[in-house]
Parts: structure tokens; sequence; C-alpha cells
């Protein structure tokens, strides 16, 4: 299986980050993708630029050299309640919203915790999809949560910077495909690429994936007519011709 979109992408408005905003969709189009979503880091992240960058997505184009371009956030959940670090006001406005927890705001949870924290985030209207929720630090009730993504059009990423930048939660990635398979939850296959050179890169994913014989309807950047009927039925498809 390959990606035709990278649906979790970091530009140099995040610090910590490389490539600038059209260097990023110049690699995506050499690459061979039809989309990217450029997902910065919300403006509690430290290295974050001002939280005026996410009313700004009216600057590029939907399409850019043949690439859909999807401008979005991965927007930090700040606590169980889910409280997301952007106003309301700019998160109905983005293309494509993630969210993702850090232990900068957010340290361990008991189980029961976890579990709440992200029903309560499959509530909120404006996110679109979960990132990188397979981590040690915030285990969660599978069988509780899972129903509660796929019942809300919340879409489930399978990273692949998780492996070096959260070590460990392996088996855990392949409970949580186990269980997205199991009630029909859809999903993405990310690269989290901090540079131009990273994006579409997958460590270990595919492999996962295909031992446990995962569906490939279910995963939404695996054909570019997966991600239009994905987008659209968030409402974000901006693209008036085909």
């Amino acid at each position: 299986m390959k990606i035709t979109a990278d649906l979790h992408t970091h530009t140099n408005y995040s610090a910590h980050a490389v490539n600038t905003v059209y260097e990023m969709i110049k690699s995506a189009k050499e690459l061979g993708l039809k989309a990217i979503a450029l997902t910065d880091h919300g403006p509690s992240m430290p290295d974050s630029g001002h939280i005026w960058h996410f009313g700004n997505g009216s600057e590029i184009p939907p399409v850019v050299d043949g690439v859909l371009v999807l401008y979005g956030g991965e927007i930090d959940v700040m606590d169980v309640d889910g409280t997301m670090d952007l106003p309301e006001s700019y998160l109905k406005d983005l293309d494509w919203v993630i969210a993702s927890l850090h232990k900068r705001f957010v340290p361990k949870l008991t189980r029961k915790q976890a579990t709440q924290l992200w029903l309560n985030v499959a509530k909120n209207p404006y996110v679109d999809m979960i990132g990188h929720c397979e981590q040690l630090d915030h285990e969660f009730d599978l069988d509780v949560v899972i129903p509660a993504f796929a019942a809300n059009n919340k879409v489930v990423e399978f990273n692949g910077n998780s492996s070096v930048a959260r070590p460990g939660g392996e088996e855990n990635m392949k409970q949580l495909a186990l269980a997205c398979k199991k009630y029909g939850c859809r999903v993405a296959v990310n690269s989290d690429a901090h540079s131009m050179w990273h994006i579409a890169k997958i460590n270990g994913v595919y492999e996962m994936l295909e031992e446990i014989d995962f569906p490939q309807e279910l995963v939404i950047n695996s054909s570019y007519e997966n991600l239009v009927a994905e987008l659209k039925l968030h409402n974000k498809y901006k693209v008036t011709e085909e």
C-alpha cells in the first residue's frame, strides 16, 4: 500500500521544522502525492508562531502545482475536558484539524482519564483526525473510544514517525489498528514530516497493517477518491472543479 496524500506535516512556521510551505508542496508533487496537509503546531507549543497563522489559509490556493493543499493544524488537547489550544473561531476555518496529546501539556493519565479525554474530543465538531494516540502514557479503552470516533467521523492516525519520536508504542498501535478494523473506523497513514525529505516516509506502519489484513478502503489517504469522499463528509473539500 502507498499513500496518495500526507495529512500530517510541519513547515518552518513551527520553528523545529525545516522547510517552507512551498518547498513542502513542491516535494509532495515530486513524490507523486495528490494532496498534502500543512498542520503546524498550535500556539501553545513554545516554538509555534503567532495565532494569526491559523487565520491565514486564504493566502494559499486550494490547489498548488496540481497538489491539493489542506491548510490545517496539529492542535494540542490541553486537559481531560478536551479543551483545544486554538479557539473555535480559528478551528472552524481550518481545512484539516488534528487533535494530539503531548506530554508537555498533558502528563501521564490513568486509563479512565484518557478514555474520558478522547470521548470529549470525539464530540468536537471541528476535529477531523486524532494524532498518534497509541502513546504509552495515555492508554485508553479502545472498545469505548474507537466506536465513538467512528460514530463522529474522526479519522485515527497511524503515525510513521511514532517509532522514532515515541518508541515503545508499536504494540499499542497494532491494537489500535485492530480496534479500528473491528469497528469500521476510518484511518490515515501519515509521516508527521518536519522536512521535505521525510514526506511520505512511513516507518513500519505498512507492514503492521498488512500483517493484520487491514481493509484498504478504511484508509482515507490510500486513494485520492477516498480522500475527497472524506473531505466532503467533513465539509472540507474546497475545489470547485476537478
